[in-house]
């Protein structure tokens, strides 16, 4: 049975799933019906931070223009630009054994593209998840519903894989930005 996390809550995926290897972030949204005039894109990227919280250049800056981390660790499924239909609407398969030893986290962020131009915001999206599947068993570990309100923010912080004592752990964070994708290359590109 799959864990629901609330904002801030967390799930040590090591002693969820011991034999946890090759998984799945799978992240979704619904765009309300609005008047904006645009449609709505919303794009998944991950960023693999060391210690000091930062990258450790742009190729652990993974998103639909550099699909790989620069280890092959982490693989962006591709920019779904529409985000129709039920399910995950953009998919990141991570191999945890992968994973280079100097990454001890990587953040799930999904930001809505040209959202001022269009003036769109979270406000105007529903049902948004990140959820983390066992590529193997395709058995759901946990997942995180983002309920709360975001009236204003363009970009979110979805959640976190990070390494404590040997494991591997995941992080519902649910925090809102107002400033883009930029905002999260400004805090966490080395």
């Amino acid at each position: 049975m799959s864990i629901s996390l609330k904002k801030g809550g967390r799930v040590n995926l090591s002693k969820e799933a011991p034999s946890l290897d090759k998984m799945t972030a799978g992240l979704g949204w619904d765009a309300n019906q609005s008047d904006t005039g645009g449609s709505f894109d919303l794009d998944a990227s991950v960023f693999l931070v060391g210690a000091n919280g930062k990258t450790s250049g742009d190729n652990n800056f993974v998103f639909y223009n550099n699909l790989t981390s620069v280890d092959g660790s982490v693989k962006h499924q591709g920019d779904s630009l529409t985000g129709e239909g039920d399910g995950d609407d953009e998919k990141v398969n991570v191999t945890l054994s992968g994973v280079a030893a100097d990454i001890q986290e990587i953040i799930f962020v999904v930001t809505i593209h040209d959202a001022e131009g269009r003036n769109q915001n979270f406000g105007q999206v529903s049902n948004a998840f990140i959820r983390i599947v066992d590529d193997v068993t395709g058995k759901e570990i946990t997942k995180y519903d983002l309920d709360e309100d975001y009236s204003s923010e363009t970009a979110i912080e979805f959640g976190k894989l990070y390494r404590r004592d040997g494991s591997w752990r995941f992080q519902a964070v649910g925090s809102g930005f107002n400033s883009g994708l930029q905002g999260f290359v400004d805090q966490y590109m080395g």
